[in-house]
C-alpha cells in the first residue's frame, strides 16, 4: 500500500500504469505529500506528480479530495476513467481530449 493506492485525511488516490514505476515513485502517496507539504489543492498536486515526477508514458491516477474535488490525470496515450458526483456531473473519458458528460437514462 502507498504505491498504487493511498488515502489519508486530505485525499484518496488510485494509480494505474507501469507497476514498477508507480511503485518506485510511490505515486499515490506522493500526491498526498505534495498537498500537505506544498499546501496546494488536489488538481495542482496531481498535475505536479503526473507531469513532473512520473516518467512520460508511465501511467495515471484518479484522485478525490476530502472536499469532494476530483482529478483524473495521465501521461500516457489514454486512460479509461469515469467520475460521478451525487447530484453533480458525470464524466467519462479515454483520451486527453475526450470528456463526455453522461446523462441519467431511465
Amino acid at each position: 500500500m502507498g504505491a498504487g493506492t493511498y488515502a489519508n485525511s486530505l485525499c484518496a488516490i488510485s494509480a494505474t500504469g507501469r507497476g514498477e514505476e508507480i511503485i518506485k515513485e510511490t505515486v499515490a502517496r506522493e500526491v498526498a505529500a505534495v498537498m500537505e507539504y506544498k499546501e496546494v489543492g488536489l488538481v495542482e498536486a496531481v498535475d505536479y506528480v503526473i507531469h513532473k515526477r512520473l516518467r512520460k508514458t508511465t501511467g495515471g491516477l484518479v484522485a478525490v479530495s476530502s472536499t469532494g474535488d476530483v482529478a483524473m490525470a495521465f501521461n500516457t496515450t489514454g486512460m479509461f476513467r469515469a467520475c460521478a458526483k451525487e447530484g453533480g456531473p458525470r464524466e467519462i473519458g479515454i483520451w486527453h481530449w475526450m470528456i463526455q458528460k453522461a446523462t441519467n437514462q431511465t
